[in-house]
């Protein structure tokens, strides 16, 4: 009997190791296998971002990434199979797969769980596409009790912590939809679908849900902490190039300009006044009033007889302009005929709502050709420094179902139209780089997808209203959107529709919300005043002097004083993958208070910002103003640093919530202790005084650093290594500033400079103006150490 036992037993032992044998492909990048009818690979792009790809089997959906811009990459993998899982294990993360459900799960490399799919999470439903057979597919992770969620684009329900949303990902005026998850336990999730998704999160779980797909395909991000999920995320989608200069200092615009001589005096006047300008935005109908005219790139506007003139002017007076284009033409233009010809327009209704109005299809790269051979021959060829693209979605008005069936070069408008923005705005940077390299690419934009910050693309909120609750939800959808990878946005400054606030000259509860937006503006990667029904140049809210007028001045100087500040952390963004506007969670993970707060911000790694989002001192009924009893501001400073407030230089423990009063002109910052802050010079332009002469800030109570980057300010000369930087380092215990010898040179660079060290407290009274310094060193390029 134990013979025949045996002799049982030993064929299914060898039929269990013959099975585990069996049971997985080894690839190049990682392994395929199949569990339950549903194929699985897993693909390493780095030791810590890998690819899950799931469909049912047999169906072979071979994808070219529209947001992905990396290839898989062979990595020294260890696999191990059991009968339970396969494990596939890198230098840095674990993944397994679950034999029996198909269950993935991601673990570091100690084996603590990160993230994990639920047990027979994932869900195909055959649908029809237009003509072709495809799937809604749903896939649902589970989440950690007490786990933050950020990024998902931007969204205007003021919520910072995504947990317990229900969130439609469709691309919108106001919604900016990116299916990326970023979590505060310091992995991201970036689920590559291009259709409408919707995230839905519950108690402990939450899903991506896509309404077309072929595959689950997503990519898991292990960064360790929240710079190293974006960090991963912009290493896959690419990073962020260098802005103009310019692009840094004070925006004006208006909804809109009518003439030349209008748009040409806006520069001129701000200059009569001495209040620093760089940026001026010509809106719509340059064209004309005709909407078969519309966007014809030409400026058909009898108002406009010499564009090339008005540019020009604009550049005399040591300014820039960008220009509103579009992606829809009306049907009596050059440029629709041409499209129209080549069958590259979309058939549904747009804005504005008007049958000879159509879009044209962003996708395919022979209407991207066409639509930059009219825009670089009619505008960017006279001189055009950049290009604010409206309608970037883009607008679906009076939307049929039938019309998702909508042909495009990828297939239905159904499938890919999240990604719309991306392939628009991809065209115009990749055309204007081939055009030429002295110029860098500005762009505009109302919406985006992941990868979009690789076309040079700044993203505003869209057409919001001008109230104090949608300027306080404004805070939430940009940190959220950079938390998405995306690190420049900005909003309209007063809000867009601002109808009903003009009553015999703007109205003082107007001035008051326009004053506290502006303020927040300052401290945003772009700062760009906008807007319909109430025009918002400075000298629309009074005379110099006038409390309005100084309250706007005072901080337009302060952006200007923050240009060294500002230019050098936007080069961390793109040699470092780095982020300017960061929610607390980036700089603060292990301060359970600061992850849901949805009003503050760090600017840089230096500066903490909690805008005024509340009416102090105006009434939206009457035209009466109280300024004589000053009123506070709430914040929560973060625990386990000590902080300074930036107008007074008082020290204060972290930790706590503290009142700042905060009259109308004083918006509530505080610098953390380590921090080095570098100053230029009150200045009309950014480009107008030479800073031969630094402010530079320390912030004792921990030791810090910083680097100053310089550059020629325009041109892609620095991709070549052609710009300079010189890091700071402060030694808080023994009170010693090093700056290293300078790295790199650029023409025109500034060989010998003074900086002029002020070690911060409260008898400097610190604030937006030139301060005494403590000591003035002379630099001239080689290393120096100062003790005080």
């Amino acid at each position: 009997m134990k013979k025949i036992k045996y002799a049982l037993i030993l064929p299914l032992i060898c039929f269990c190791i013959a099975a585990t044998a069996q049971s997985y492909t080894k690839t190049a990048y990682g392994i395929k296998t199949s569990v339950n009818a549903i194929d699985i690979e897993i693909q390493f792009f780095s030791p810590k971002i890998v690819r899950i790809i799931k469909s049912p089997a047999g169906i072979n959906d071979v994808k070219n990434s529209l947001s992905v811009i990396q290839s898989p990459q062979k990595q020294e993998l260890i696999i191990h199979a059991d009968g339970a899982a396969i494990t596939v294990s890198s230098k840095a993360i674990q993944v397994k797969v679950n034999k029996l459900n198909g269950q993935v799960t991601f673990n570091d490399i100690k084996g603590s769980s990160l993230l994990s799919e639920k047990p027979e999470g994932i869900k195909f439903v055959p649908v029809k596409d237009s003509l072709e057979n495809t799937f809604t597919v749903t896939q649902v992770f589970q989440l950690k009790q007490g786990e933050a969620i950020y990024g998902l684009g931007q969204h205007q329900e003021g919520a910072m912590d995504q947990r317990n949303q229900r969130i439609t990902l469709k691309q919108d005026n106001r919604q900016v939809a990116v299916p990326f998850m970023h979590s505060s336990k310091g992995y991201g999730l970036f689920w590559d679908n291009y259709s409408t998704t919707v995230f839905d999160d519950k108690e402990s779980e939450a899903s991506f849900s896509s309404q077309i797909g072929n595959s689950a395909d997503y990519y898991f991000i292990y960064g360790g902490n929240a710079d190293g999920v974006i960090a991963g995320l912009r290493y896959l989608t690419g990073q962020a190039p260098m802005f103009p200069r310019w692009v840094f200092g004070y925006w004006q615009s208006r909804e809109r300009y009518k003439s030349q001589q209008q748009a040409v005096g806006v520069v001129k006047k701000y200059r009569e006044l001495k209040v620093p300008f760089d940026g001026l935005v010509q809106d719509w109908q340059y064209w004309g009033v005709d909407d078969t005219q519309w966007n014809s790139t030409e400026f058909g506007n009898p108002n406009y007889p010499n564009p090339k003139a008005m540019i020009d002017s604009v550049h005399l007076l040591n300014a820039h302009i960008i220009i509103s284009v579009w992606p829809s033409f009306g049907n009596k233009t050059k440029i629709w005929a041409d499209m129209n010809k080549n069958g590259f327009l979309y058939h549904f209704s747009t804005w504005p709502i008007n049958p000879a109005v159509q879009p044209y299809d962003a996708f395919n790269p022979r209407a991207r050709d066409l639509w930059w051979h009219y825009t670089n021959k009619n505008i960017f060829s006279l001189g055009m420094d950049g290009w604010w693209l409206d309608s970037t979605e883009p607008d679906h008005m009076n939307a049929r179902e039938s019309d998702d069936n909508t042909p495009t070069y990828l297939g239905t408008f159904r499938k890919v139209r999240n990604a719309y923005p991306l392939v628009h705005t991809g065209g115009v940077y990749q055309h204007q780089r081939a055009t030429g390299s002295d110029k860098r690419v500005f762009i505009l934009a109302r919406s985006a997808f992941a990868g979009q910050q690789r076309n040079a693309t700044t993203v505003w909120s869209g057409d919001i209203g001008s109230d104090w609750s949608i300027l306080r939800k404004q805070i939430s959808g940009g940190l959220n959107l950079s938390l998405s990878g995306i690190p420049y946005w900005n909003t309209d400054i007063g809000g867009f529709f601002s109808g009903g606030y003009y009553r015999n000259g703007i109205d003082p509860a107007f001035k008051e919300l326009y004053v506290r937006w502006l303020q927040f503006a300052t401290f945003c990667p772009m700062m760009r005043s906008h807007g319909t029904d109430v025009p918002r140049e400075i000298y629309q809210f009074g005379e110099k002097g006038t409390w309005a007028y100084g309250a706007i001045e005072k901080y337009i100087n302060l952006r200007y004083r923050l240009l060294p500040y500002n230019y050098s952390n936007a080069w961390g963004i793109t040699a470092n993958a780095s982020t300017m506007m960061r929610a607390l969670v980036m700089d603060f993970p292990e301060d359970p208070k600061a992850l849901n707060i949805n009003n503050e911000y760090m600017f840089g790694k230096a500066i903490l910002v909690c805008p005024v989002t509340d009416s102090m001192y105006t009434s939206k009924v009457s035209s009466k103003t109280d300024f004589d009893n000053v009123k506070s501001q709430s914040v929560y400073l973060p625990a386990n640093h000590t902080w300074f407030d930036f107008w007074t230089g008082d020290q204060i423990k972290g930790g706590q919530i503290i009142k700042k009063e905060s009259p109308i002109d004083v918006l509530p910052l505080y610098v953390k202790a380590g921090s080095i802050i570098p100053m230029g010079p009150f200045q009309q332009y950014t480009s107008e005084k030479s800073l031969k002469n630094i402010e530079l800030r320390i912030y004792p109570g921990a030791d810090g650093t910083f680097t100053l980057y310089e550059d020629e300010n325009d041109n892609y000369n620095y991709e070549k290594g052609v710009y300079s930087t010189i890091e700071f380092k402060w030694n808080d215990k023994t009170k010693t500033l090093t700056i290293d010898s300078r790295k790199r040179s650029y023409p025109g660079m500034i060989k010998n400079r003074t900086f002029n060290v002020i070690l911060v407290s409260s008898n400097h009274g610190t604030g937006a103006g030139i301060i005494q310094p403590d000591k003035a060193i002379t630099y001239t390029g080689l290393k120096k150490v100062v003790k005080f």
